[in-house]
């Protein structure tokens, strides 16, 4: 029998790599200018081209290569960082296996010039396919310039599953942010398409936050630090009130390397628990410095996934560090004890007398006396009278039509035109309640309401038929580059929805119209919570976008709970809601009434 095993040539091998290391434009973008930080550049430059797919060009003024050295580096294995395997427990850079540069290359044509700064002349490399195809001497400047065209040009299967320009471009932009925020001792720019992004000069970690997520995110920071022999914490958590639906300002750092971690994660939603609503997440950007030695960053091809070796120390340190945080800032409720003097917290010794508790009775106390009666009488009273309590909640079910009794094992409550309620009470801010024919019918107002308004707002998307109420005084808002791209991208359907809104230039927009069947709207928290519930629903309805804007507006706009509703705006809701399409379920699919048979109650008060 023939020999059937053999080694891949190692084009093909890099390719193989690739697919590890290089998912889609960003994780270019990621190892290029992660190789630019460690070759200690000052000034970083990246420009890209239709978001990655026709030009990746990263151009560093860092140490620059030897001629020998630049050809090395296209070779898989090729580093400068370690030289054994011991190395790999006292890493210092961000680096290491040396396999990004040949699995760039093995997917796209790659253009380095490059020049260290006691060389006169540079040396420049074209690779296509892992293929050499010149190496030259150039007059460059100090540093490298890396350009990746046609990114997968001999991987067509992979250049397919690309996405639209709009979301590779925010995957490089979300890298991009990462790394930035480690690092704002040096300058980075951001290009795309001949524009400039970003453009973040050296500054300190509050400034450059503020210079990535706008003006107002300073002013909602609030500092931390913590230091014990284990690990240092610094850096800053949102406040309270600006916690969002949707993540995408959550940021963990170990050693100027981004990662991401579950249970710190969770730490942080513990320091804040009470403080925000359940569904909600705060924002935070929190640097970790610890001995390489007690991490292991060598877990996961994007070195993004990180094992600690104290992690439940570390969890403990982060929680108290947070709640410290929020509490030095007046975030969390305070008890006032009102005490006159010292509180003294009495000590027990060996030599500490223990006595019993003393127990007071009252020995003339008499139960059948006329005095202690009255409390009794008062008592009786209220049990004789207790119907008093319920008047004008009586159903007049003999004057009004009742819908007829839910079907055994059907929850689905199905209403004629003639057999609505006509009288609703309001319960706990939540439910609007009518008695019925079966018992007593239960409505949620915010999923009846998010059923009425995406019905409207999905009318309006096809129809084009949405209706703006001008403001008076129209407002800008500035998002940050991912949401502007964003507002940017729907902004014709979002106006369809019967906004009126327009760009303003540097990440702002002007708002000078909202849909008019939102009442006393608050532009900026529509706009911020319809983006945030968009980015929710991104991976559950990511083949209809309109879908999706239809169904996040409903939910930023529909009213919430512990809303009072008048009986007049019970009996609207209530009669939109039977006149939808589908009124058992919300757009999210959750149940929006039930009932509560008569049989039921019977049983519980048996």
């Amino acid at each position: 029998m023939a020999n059937v095993i053999h080694l891949l040539p190692d084009s093909v091998a890099n390719q193989i790599a690739a697919g590890e290391v290089i998912q889609r434009p960003a994780s270019v973008v990621k190892e290029l200018v992660e190789n630019a930080i460690d070759a200690g550049a000052l000034n970083i430059t990246v420009n890209i081209r239709d978001a990655g797919r026709t030009l990746i060009q990263v151009l560093d003024d860092g140490h620059g290569m030897t001629g020998t050295d630049a050809r090395m580096a296209f070779e898989r294995h090729a580093t400068s960082k370690i030289k054994a395997a011991n190395d790999l427990f006292h890493l210092q850079t961000m680096g290491f296996r040396g396999e990004a540069l040949a699995s760039i290359a093995a997917i796209s044509q790659v253009i380095l010039q490059t020049k260290t700064g006691d060389e006169e002349l540079g040396t420049s490399i074209e690779i296509h396919g892992s293929n050499l195809m010149q190496q030259e001497p150039v007059a460059t400047s100090k540093g490298s310039n890396f350009q990746v065209k046609n990114l997968f040009y001999n991987v067509p299967a992979r250049r397919k599953f690309l996405k639209t320009q709009n979301t590779e471009f925010r995957h490089i932009s979300n890298e991009f942010i990462r790394i930035v925020l480690t690092r704002p001792d040096i300058q980075f720019t951001l290009i795309h398409n001949d524009q400039t992004i970003y453009n973040l000069p050296v500054s300190n970690h509050r400034q450059r936050i503020q210079r990535i997520f706008g003006k107002s995110m300073n002013k909602n920071l609030v500092t931390i630090e913590s230091e014990t022999s284990i690990v240092k914490i610094s850096g800053f958590i949102g406040k309270p009130e600006t916690a969002k639906k949707s993540f995408g300002e959550q940021f963990f750092f170990i050693n100027n390397r981004y990662m991401r971690h579950g249970v710190f994660h969770k730490a942080i939603m513990n320091a804040y628990h009470g403080l925000i609503p359940h569904e909600t997440v705060p924002c935070y950007f929190i640097y970790f410095e610890s001995i390489p030695e007690s991490i292991d960053v060598n877990i996961h091809p994007t070195k993004t996934e990180i094992k600690f070796e104290s992690e439940q120390a570390i969890f403990q340190l982060l929680e108290a560090t947070a709640k410290e945080g929020l509490g030095k800032a007046n975030l969390v409720p305070t008890i006032d004890f009102d005490t006159q003097g010292v509180i003294e917290i009495p000590t027990v010794t060996s030599k500490t007398e223990i006595k019993p508790p003393q127990i007071r009775i009252n020995p003339d106390y008499d139960p059948f006396s006329t005095e202690n009666k009255t409390s009794q009488q008062h008592n009786q009273d209220n049990l004789d009278n207790w119907e008093q309590l319920y008047q004008g909640f009586q159903n007049k079910a003999s004057n009004n039509q009742s819908p007829e009794e839910n079907e055994p094992g059907n929850n689905e409550i199905h209403f004629s035109e003639h057999q609505k309620p006509d009288r609703f009470f309001h319960f706990k801010g939540r439910y609007i309640v009518s008695s019925i024919k079966s018992g007593l019918l239960l409505i949620d107002q915010k999923r009846a309401h998010e059923r009425i308004l995406f019905e409207k707002y999905i009318a309006s998307l096809l129809r084009h038929t949405g209706v703006s109420q001008e403001s008076l005084f129209p407002g800008q808002i500035e998002l940050n580059n991912e949401d502007y791209g964003l507002v940017v991208e729907l902004m014709e359907d979002i106006n369809r929805l019967g906004f009126d809104i327009r760009e303003f230039g540097r990440n702002t927009v002007v708002v000078n119209g909202c849909p008019a069947e939102i009442e006393n709207p608050d532009p900026e928290k529509l706009i911020h919570e319809l983006l945030a519930e968009y980015k929710n629903n991104m991976q559950e309805l990511k083949s209809d976008y309109k879908l999706n804007l239809a169904k996040s507006l409903a939910t930023a706009a529909a009213i919430g709970y512990d809303h009072t509703l008048k009986p007049e705006e019970m009996n609207a809701l209530a009669d939109e809601l039977f006149a939808c399409n589908d009124n058992q379920y919300s757009p999210s699919g959750k149940q929006i009434m039930t009932v509560i048979t008569t049989d039921e109650i019977e049983k519980r008060l048996k």
